[in-house]
């Protein structure tokens, strides 16, 4: 993620974009994991046999993040609840990568979310 990125990530998490229910480590957990894949131009996101832009499969986990609420408390949750499968069909939610192979969004989620953990460890200071 570029600078500019990681500067936006940190203030939608100062300014409460998510909401209350995560910690903020959480939200911007979260919120670095919906930016990586806006950013990803040549993927399409595939949801229930159809696909999707980088944009569009943005939205969606937006969308179904702030109709879980409460019930999404860490980065985790998210991919569980709202990035991973549908809740209508129960299909896993897939990724088509530019070279044509195709994996879970859950294992790139959670990629993604190991290279975030990676390169912002929690701080101590408040006790975390």
């Amino acid at each position: 993620m570029t600078r500019s990125g990681a500067a936006l990530v940190m203030l939608l998490v100062g300014l409460g974009a998510l909401g209350d229910p995560a910690p903020l480590r959480e939200q911007a957990r979260i919120e670095y994991l919906i930016a990586s894949v806006e950013l990803m131009h040549d993927v399409q996101f595939i949801r229930n046999g159809s696909s999707y832009d980088a944009h569009a499969a943005a939205d969606h986990m937006r969308r179904k993040l702030r109709i879980a609420g409460s019930r999404v408390r860490s980065a985790e949750d998210f991919i569980r609840y709202c990035a991973s499968v549908s809740s209508v069909t129960g299909r896993p939610y897939q990724v088509r990568f530019a070279d044509g192979h195709v994996e879970p969004a859950a294992t790139l989620l959670s990629r993604k979310l190991a290279e975030f953990d990676r390169t912002h460890p929690p701080s101590n200071a408040a006790g975390h």
